[in-house]
């Protein structure tokens, strides 16, 4: 049976705490990014209503492919932080699981 690891000495490493700044970073500025992007669709929709119904093809019309174009943009924050972690949170998250092994 293997011994559990030493949690409270993995939350205080130097690699820990910088994977959590570094996720902690990442994630505060997708997260502002997409939460400005939501909110320009009522905000827009409010401030600017002849902007937004100014038609663009048929009945589809400036707001409409606003909203619709929430769901690209929530894609691709989510494509984004699929690509930092791939390259560099699980990078530093192995470091932190084999210096865990190493120690056991």
């Amino acid at each position: 049976m293997s011994k559990s690891p030493d949690w409270e000495a993995i939350a205080s490493s130097p690699k820990f705490k910088q994977l959590v700044a570094r996720k902690r970073i990442v994630l505060s500025g997708l997260m502002l990014f997409s939460v400005c992007y939501y909110f320009l669709l009522p905000i827009g929709a409010a401030y600017f209503p002849d902007m937004f119904t100014q038609q663009v093809w048929g009945h589809l019309n400036i707001g409409l492919v606003f909203a619709l174009s929430e769901f690209v943009v929530a894609w691709a924050v989510a494509l984004i932080y699929l690509r930092i972690a791939n390259k560099k949170f699980d990078v530093l998250a192995a470091e932190i699981v084999a210096d865990v092994e190493a120690g056991q």
